[in-house]
């Protein structure tokens, strides 16, 4: 009978590489200070001696080496960006993602949040939670937690954001410098209740203050909607059902810039002709020419890796909050123009 092929060990790969255990245990951590020549001498025998880590045995010693990502809305395209990002950085540094989606309010996330503390997942990487800081805060206390999307500073979790100030005022200063006055701004209101710290009042605040400051606080307007493409097409047609319409709409979010883009080509309506639009995002289908959005790139990939960094060092012991902001970029595509 033949037996089966011992399964290699960290002291097997220790001793193939040259090195101690201790350096071992350092490259599959992704430790602070471990040289791309040891990185690479560990990664070589690791594969040569076919070695794949024991989650089992890891959480015995404390760690599972599992990152838990809870997500509000996976339908929102943009948020698998973001996992792309968290995913990868992930795997460098040799722990494995789990997603949760809670879209039906604050009890069903405390649900899936709980689901995955029980599991002893080493940290949580929260995108755009509900909820007030005080019970993120409470999160915060129970385990490593980093929020993605909300902005900071939190004392308990790190945050990483887009500069939502800056990416309504990018796209505020564009439709100005084109000729436009009648600037509308899609507020999303949710299920729950917007806190000052969430993306959506972080963007209409940076739209106000933009328009105020060139000069059109008379021209503000916050058309209150939901950020998918099914509220965009009702709001599309709420502003086409004005007296005087808008020339333009900062739609706060690819989702809807899609969904208002959509009634309008249904109705007829030329964009950028009679009406510009521009999303928030720079989600993968905005760049499709039949779409060419104008819109806000986040660095999605970025925000994803910079949250994963942040969490793998909370779990390594830092508990100094971070606050990072990610600088946004605007894109310019064919569906902003100067008004008829």
């Amino acid at each position: 009978m033949t037996g089966q092929t011992k399964r290699a060990t960290i002291s097997d790969v220790a001793l193939h590489a040259g090195v101690s255990r201790a350096a071992v245990s350092k490259v599959l951590r992704g430790a602070y200070g471990v040289s791309e020549i040891m990185k690479t001498r560990v990664e070589t025998s690791m594969d040569a001696l076919g070695y794949r880590p024991s989650a089992l045995a890891r959480g015995m010693r404390g760690s599972s080496f599992t990152l838990g990502v809870f997500v509000v809305d996976l339908s929102n395209t943009f948020v698998s960006v973001l996992i792309e990002g968290i995913r990868a950085e992930a795997e460098l540094r040799g722990y494995q993602v789990f997603i949760g989606e809670a879209n039906r309010g604050l009890n069903q996330q405390q649900r899936m949040i709980e689901a995955m503390m029980d599991r002893k997942m080493d940290g949580l990487v929260l995108i755009a939670p509900f909820g007030t800081e005080e019970e993120l805060e409470k999160i915060g206390r129970s385990t490593p937690t980093v929020v993605l999307g909300r902005h900071g500073p939190g004392q308990n979790y790190d945050t990483v954001a887009s500069d939502d100030i800056a990416g309504s005022a990018l796209i505020v200063d564009h439709l100005v410098s084109l000729g436009h006055r009648r600037i509308t701004h899609l507020l999303h209101i949710g299920r729950e209740k917007n806190e000052s710290t969430m993306p959506q009042s972080v963007r209409a605040k940076g739209y106000v203050e933009a328009m105020v400051r060139n000069g059109l606080e008379d021209e503000v307007d916050l058309l209150e909607s939901r950020w998918s493409q099914e509220g965009g097409a009702v709001a599309a047609d709420q502003m086409l059902g004005r007296a005087t319409p808008p020339t333009a709409v900062h739609t706060g979010t690819d989702m809807a810039a899609f969904g208002v883009l959509a009634r309008f080509y249904d109705l007829g309506i030329p964009v950028p002709g009679d009406f510009s639009v521009v999303g928030y995002d720079n989600a993968l289908a905005a760049a499709l020419p039949q779409i060419a959005l104008t819109t806000v790139d986040q660095s999605g990939i970025e925000m994803g890796s910079i949250a994963t960094r942040l969490l793998v060092e909370r779990i390594e012991g830092r508990s100094e909050p971070v606050s990072t902001l990610v600088p946004p970029k605007l894109v310019i595509r064919k569906t902003s123009g100067p008004p008829r």
